[in-house]
């Protein structure tokens, strides 16, 4: 298991508690594996999702610590989405 996803997961489930999410989704780290979740729960898994988002671990990291934007991050390319859009921007706020 990563320890870089294992980190991750510990810092959204505070995020996920105060969340207004309905639905799943899946955040992608290319060479480290995925983390998927609900507004319940969160794990680390590469199960199927409504919505997808992957980006490098120096990505999320700038997202997390709000030094980026994830639309910008999207819009610059440095974030794709794979699925449903609005989940997405559901999921932006639960990471910014």
């Amino acid at each position: 298991m990563s320890e870089y996803l294992q980190d991750m997961l510990e810092e959204l489930k505070p995020r996920l508690e105060e969340a207004s999410f309905d639905g799943t989704a899946k955040i992608s780290v290319p060479g480290e594996g995925a983390i998927v979740f609900t507004s319940e729960t969160a794990e680390i898994s590469d199960a199927d999702s409504d919505v997808t988002m992957t980006a490098d671990a120096d990505t999320f990291r700038a997202i997390f610590n709000k030094e980026l934007d994830p639309t910008a991050a999207f819009m610059s390319g440095r974030l794709t989405i794979d699925g449903d859009m609005g989940m997405a921007m559901q999921l932006a706020q639960v990471l910014a």
